[in-house]
C-alpha cells in the first residue's frame, strides 16, 4: 500500500476549516502540519482548490446480501458508497435470511471481508423469538455496531411487537438499540379505512397511511422503553415534527443516552414530491409534508438530531412498480400498484454531494455537514479510530471540488439497481477523491480495488 502526502488542502475538521499538509503512512493519517516533507518514498496529491474531509460514515444502509442479491451485494453498493465519499458503512439485518443469529452474523462479515470496497459493519437483527441472541452480543459489544429493532414492520418476522421480548432487550443489551419506529396498528386501521373509502392506492397515499401518528407512537414507546431501563437507544430516519418533542440538545452528545438521526430523502424530499416521482420516493417511514421536512431541517441544526444518513434501500424499478419510457424517464407502469411498489430508494452514492448542494444553498455549514456525516456518527457509536482528522485516526478521507458540477445520469450510477431518485440533479460539487484506510479506493473517475475495507471496531466498556 502506498503512503501519501496531500499538499496545501484545506482540512475541515472539529468545527475548523485550515490549510495545511498532511501525511498518510501506514493506512493511518501520520501528520498535519505545514509544508511537510519526508525523506522515504511517498506520493504526492496536489489539494489545491480542493477540501479534504473526514470520510462519511452511513450508519442505516441496506446492501440486500444474502438473498436479495438480484438488486444489490455488498460489493456494488459499497464501490458506490466510496464513490460518493462514503468510506464506513453499518448494515442492516433484513436480508434472506434475516440476521438473527450469530453465525449469520458473522457470514455478512466474511462476505464483506472478501468483497467491501468500503470499512463495515452489521447489526444484530431481533424478533420475538431470539433474546439469547440478543444477549449473546453482549459479549461482543466492541465488533457488533448494534442490534436493530423494528418496531413497525410486517415482514417475516421482523416485527418485534411482543412486549415481554422488548422488556428483554431493552433491559438487557448493552449495545446500542437501533429502531425503525412505526406503529403497526396505525398504520393498519390507516390503510383499511382509505382503501374503504378509494379502492385504488396511489403513490402520495402513502404518508396518510404511514402518518405522523404511527411515528410519534411508536417512538414515544421506543424512548419510555429506553428511559425505563437505562438503554443506549437510536431512533432512526425521524421524518414528522411531532416526534422531534422526545429529543433533546441540553446535554453534550457523549452524553446522551437517546440520539436521533435524519436521512437525506426526508432532507430534500415532501410529500409535493409524489406527483412527479410517483414511486421512486416510497420508503418507509414515508416522506410527509414540507412542514415535517423544515421541522427535520431545524431539529438538525439545534442539535436535537444528531447525525444523518441515508438508509439506501436499493430496489429493481420493476419491484417499486415504475419503467422507463423509450426516451429513459422513469415513470409507473400502466398497472402500478402501492401494494405491490417497494418502499425504499438508493441514495449512499450522492448522500454527501447532496447535503453539499445544501451548503451551496446556504442551509448548512460544511463544518455541520461533516459534524453530523462524519463525527458525531463515530461519536454515538464509539467508533475506534475514525471519523475524524487527527493524527493516528485511520486515514478515511474524502477531497472535495466544491466548484465542480456533476449530474447524475444514468451511466454513472453505480448502484447495481441502476436507478436514481436524483437522476439528472445537477451537484455544484463533486467527489474527487476517496481514501479507505489510506488506500487510494477512488480518484478522478478510477478505482483501485487492490485493497479492501476493515471491520470497524468499537470503544465501548
Amino acid at each position: 500500500m502506498n503512503d501519501y502526502i496531500i499538499k496545501n488542502i484545506q482540512i475541515v475538521n472539529e468545527g475548523k476549516s485550515i490549510n495545511a499538509d498532511l501525511l498518510i503512512r501506514n493506512q493511518r493519517i501520520e501528520r498535519i502540519s505545514q509544508n511537510i516533507n519526508v525523506n522515504f518514498k511517498v506520493k504526492e496529491v496536489d489539494g489545491e482548490g480542493l477540501h479534504l474531509l473526514p470520510g462519511v460514515i452511513d450508519d442505516q444502509v441496506h446492501f440486500r446480501e444474502p438473498g436479495l442479491t438480484h438488486k444489490a451485494s455488498i460489493y456494488t453498493e459499497s464501490k458506490a458508497a466510496v464513490r460518493g465519499g462514503v468510506t464506513s458503512f453499518m448494515e442492516m439485518p433484513n436480508t434472506m435470511p434475516p440476521a438473527f443469529t450469530h453465525v449469520l452474523l458473522d457470514d455478512k462479515y466474511l462476505t464483506a471481508q472478501k468483497t467491501s470496497l468500503a470499512n463495515y459493519s452489521f447489526y444484530l437483527g431481533t424478533s420475538n423469538d431470539n433474546i439469547e441472541e440478543i444477549l449473546k452480543a453482549n459479549d461482543r459489544k466492541n465488533e457488533i455496531c448494534g442490534v436493530k429493532i423494528f418496531m413497525g414492520s410486517s415482514t417475516g418476522n421482523l416485527l418485534v411487537n411482543n412486549p415481554l421480548a422488548l422488556e428483554k432487550i431493552f433491559s438487557g443489551s448493552e449495545l446500542l438499540i437501533a429502531t425503525h419506529c412505526e406503529e403497526e396498528s396505525v398504520i393498519k386501521a390507516n390503510y383499511e379505512k382509505l382503501k374503504a373509502r378509494k379502492g385504488k392506492l396511489e403513490p402520495a397515499d402513502h404518508p396518510v397511511i404511514r402518518d405522523e401518528e404511527a411515528c410519534f407512537e411508536s417512538s414515544f414507546k421506543a424512548v419510555q422503553y429506553a428511559k425505563k431501563f437505562g438503554s443506549r437507544l437510536h431512533v432512526l430516519h425521524i421524518s414528522t415534527a411531532k416526534e422531534l418533542q422526545l429529543f433533546t440538545n441540553m446535554l453534550p452528545l457523549e452524553d446522551k443516552r437517546i440520539t436521533a438521526e435524519a436521512c437525506v430523502h426526508h432532507l430534500h424530499f415532501s410529500a409535493d414530491d409524489y406527483e412527479d416521482f410517483h414511486y421512486q420516493i416510497k420508503c418507509n417511514p414515508a416522506i410527509k409534508e414540507a412542514s415535517n421536512k423544515d421541522a427535520i431541517w431545524n431539529a438538525l441544526l439545534d442539535g436535537r438530531i444528531d447525525v444523518i444518513a441515508t438508509d439506501h434501500a436499493p430496489h429493481l424499478l420493476s419491484e417499486k412498480s415504475l419503467k422507463r419510457d423509450p426516451r429513459g424517464t422513469i415513470c409507473m407502469q400502466s398497472d402500478a400498484s402501492y401494494e405491490q411498489a417497494s418502499a425504499g430508494l438508493p441514495l449512499v452514492q450522492h448522500s454527501l454531494q447532496l447535503m453539499l448542494h445544501y451548503v451551496h444553498k446556504g442551509k448548512i455549514s460544511l463544518e455541520k455537514v461533516v459534524e453530523k456525516m462524519s463525527h458525531n456518527v463515530a461519536a454515538c457509536f464509539q467508533v475506534k479510530d475514525r471519523g475524524f482528522i487527527r493524527e493516528g485516526y485511520f486515514a478515511d478521507l474524502v477531497l472535495v471540488n466544491m466548484n465542480k458540477k456533476e449530474e447524475v445520469l444514468p451511466e454513472n450510477i453505480l448502484y447495481k439497481c441502476q436507478w436514481s431518485p436524483l437522476e439528472h440533479f445537477t451537484f455544484s460539487s463533486t467527489i474527487d477523491k476517496t481514501f479507505v484506510n489510506g488506500h487510494l479506493v477512488y480518484g478522478n473517475g478510477v478505482f483501485d480495488e487492490s485493497y479492501k475495507g476493515e471491520r470497524l471496531l468499537f470503544n465501548r466498556k
